[in-house]
C-alpha cells in the first residue's frame, strides 16, 4: 500500500481554483511561455493492463489577496479495483505569482486510507527571511528561491527541461514539503523517442532521485518522458517499485499555450 501512495503522490507531484476567489478578468500576458490558464492535462495509471487510477494538473486565472495570480491543482485518484484495496483522493494546490514565478500559497489536502492530512501553507520570499519549521497552517518564512512541489514542476517546465541540458546534469529546486525544506533532485537522461496515444513523440527523458526504502529498489526507479516542445508537457511517468511496474501516461490535454509539436513525422 505505501508503494501504491508514492506512485500517487509522485504523479501529482510531476504530474499540478478557488471559485469563490475567481474573476473573469486574466492574468495580464507574462513573461512565461511554457504554461497559461485553461492547461489541463488528464492522466491515466496503469499495473499492466490494468488501470489503477487517473490524475490531472490543471492552470486557472484568480485573484488571491487582491493579487491576480495562477492558481494550479494537482489531483489523484485511485479507481477500479485499486480504489477498493486501498483509496486514494489526493489534491495539491499552488497560487503562483506569474510575475515573480514564485508561490504565494499552497494546500496539501491528504486522503489515503485512513490518513488524513490538510495543511496551508503562505509564503514570504523576503530575501532577509528565516526558514520556519512549523506542522501548523500558516505563513512560512522562507528564504528566496524555495518552491512548493507543484510550482516547482511548472518552474521546472519554465527554466529548466530544454536543450541546454548535458545528460547525466541535476536539476536542483529547493521545494516546502510536509512542513521542511525538500531538495527536488533530478537527473536529466537525454533525449528519446517514445511511442504514444498521440503517435510517437520526441521527449526529454529524466530520472528523479527516489529514495530507496520500502518503495523504491535505487535511486533511479522513476523515469518521466517530457515533450521537447515549447509546451514541455509530460507524457509518461514510470515507477519501478518494489511491487513492480506502474506507468502513468497523458490520456488527453486542452489549452496547451503553444503548439503540441514533438509529433515525430511519419515516414
Amino acid at each position: 500500500m505505501e508503494s501504491l501512495r508514492v506512485a500517487f503522490f509522485s504523479i501529482v507531484l510531476l504530474v499540478a481554483s478557488l471559485d469563490a476567489y475567481s474573476e473573469s478578468r486574466s492574468v495580464k500576458d507574462t513573461k512565461i511561455k511554457a504554461f497559461g490558464p485553461g492547461e489541463e492535462l488528464h492522466y491515466v495509471l496503469q499495473y499492466g493492463f490494468i488501470t489503477g487510477g487517473r490524475a490531472s494538473l490543471v492552470v486557472k486565472d484568480t485573484v488571491y489577496n487582491n493579487r491576480q495570480v495562477y492558481h494550479m491543482k494537482g489531483m489523484g485518484y485511485t479507481s477500479g479495483l485499486a480504489d477498493k484495496i486501498f483509496r486514494v483522493r489526493d489534491v495539491y494546490e499552488s497560487f503562483f505569482d506569474p510575475e515573480s514565478m514564485y508561490p504565494v500559497k499552497s494546500i496539501r489536502n491528504i486522503n489515503e486510507g485512513r490518513y488524513r492530512w490538510y495543511n496551508e501553507a503562505l509564503y514570504r520570499h523576503d530575501k532577509d527571511s528565516t526558514f520556519v519549521n512549523s506542522k501548523r497552517s500558516g505563513e512560512k518564512y522562507v528564504a528566496p528561491g524555495i518552491y512548493d512541489v507543484v510550482s516547482a514542476f511548472y518552474i521546472g517546465r519554465e527554466k529548466y527541461f530544454n536543450d541546454n541540458l548535458v545528460e547525466g546534469q541535476i536539476i536542483k529546486i529547493v521545494t516546502y514539503f510536509a512542513d521542511e525544506e525538500f531538495p527536488l533532485l533530478i537527473r536529466f537522461r537525454g533525449i528519446e523517442k517514445i511511442k504514444t496515444k498521440f503517435g510517437e513523440l520526441e521527449c526529454y527523458k529524466f530520472s528523479p532521485v527516489t529514495e530507496v526504502g520500502r518503495a523504491f529498489k535505487t535511486e533511479d526507479d522513476m523515469h518521466v518522458w517530457i515533450t521537447r516542445d515549447a509546451n514541455r508537457v509530460p507524457v509518461r511517468i514510470k515507477f519501478n517499485l518494489v511491487v513492480g511496474s506502474f506507468t502513468c501516461d497523458l490520456d488527453s490535454f486542452k489549452g496547451l499555450k503553444n503548439p503540441f509539436s514533438s509529433i515525430v513525422p511519419k515516414k
